[in-house]
């Protein structure tokens, strides 16, 4: 199949390079042109613009970092709408607000275009290895054509609706638990810590207990204070969070948990550590406790 990619970055480039391996004739368009050379070096062909992109394949996936970004190559004269025809998908990879993920949905369906919102569980090793789990929504006609492209860069598939905003709720909920851990592990380390535990101690037992991979990856990640490179910035890690609280308000659900975990983020990017991964949240709670 014919597919585009736009945003090579630390999601997007293994995502891409999966694309090729699979076979699929692939186009690229990336800000920076040199991470887009790479990719060509290895079969993609380069873009001049997020239209032409849309232009050679009729698919677009986008795997950017905010809602801004999507925006940003969506619209105006060399945006993705403009370069997409009737019947043609924009699917977008990217954890994105609710309100934009309703906003793009309405706009490429008055040129007769489809959305789908198929955002990602997973860190970049799992992109690589074309393990990360995808939330899909959108019209099913749209899924049934771009389903073929979705399993190749996943292990699993949830298909969640026919709205695409639906898929963006799912992953801010899942988003949710993972920063409610990271608070919850942040703290308890800490605590153990102070009594002279090893945290590789504590979360032999912990692990042992909970039998969970985030836990056991992201325990080991504090226990080894290992923040760089992120694999997920703290930055990003709060600008989720933010989503998560705005999702809740609209519809008069109290997330309190989320406000203070949005606190201690807000601390450590003060702190100049939002470029760390956002497991560095107990780098902030073991500050508060000196």
């Amino acid at each position: 199949m014919k597919v585009s990619l736009i945003g090579l970055g630390n999601m997007g480039r293994p995502i891409a390079e999966n694309l090729l391996k699979s076979g699929h004739e692939l186009t690229i368009y990336n800000r920076t042109k040199s991470k887009a050379e790479e990719i060509a070096a290895k079969g993609a062909k380069i873009a001049s613009s997020p239209a032409e992109a849309a232009r050679e394949t009729g698919i677009v996936f986008t795997v950017l970092s905010d809602d801004s970004a999507a925006e940003e190559v969506t619209f105006g004269g060399e945006g993705i709408l403009a370069g997409l025809e009737e019947g043609d998908v924009h699917v977008s990879i990217s954890t994105l607000s609710v309100e934009l993920a309703e906003k793009l949905t309405k706009e490429h369906a008055k040129c007769g275009q489809h959305f789908i919102s198929s955002p990602v569980l997973g860190r970049p090793d799992a992109a690589a290895a074309a393990a990360l789990r995808l939330m899909v929504a959108g019209p099913e006609e749209a899924q049934n054509r771009v389903m073929p492209l979705l399993e190749c860069i996943g292990q699993d598939l949830f298909v969640i609706g026919e709205k695409a905003y639906l898929a963006n709720v799912v992953k801010l909920g899942n988003n949710f638990l993972i920063v409610s851990m990271l608070e919850a592990l942040s703290e308890v380390l800490t605590m153990v810590n102070k009594y002279g535990i090893e945290s590789t101690s504590f979360l032999e037992v912990a692990n042992a207990l909970f039998a969970s991979p985030v836990y056991k990856n992201y325990g080991g990640i504090m226990a080894g204070n290992r923040f760089e490179p992120a694999g997920f910035k703290m930055k990003l890690g709060l600008k989720d969070v933010n989503l998560m609280l705005d999702a809740a308000q609209k519809v008069k659900a109290p997330l309190p948990g989320a406000e203070l975990i949005k606190q201690h983020y807000e601390k450590g990017i003060e702190k100049g550590w939002k470029d760390l991964d956002w497991a560095a949240l107990v780098k902030v709670l073991r500050e508060a406790g000196e």
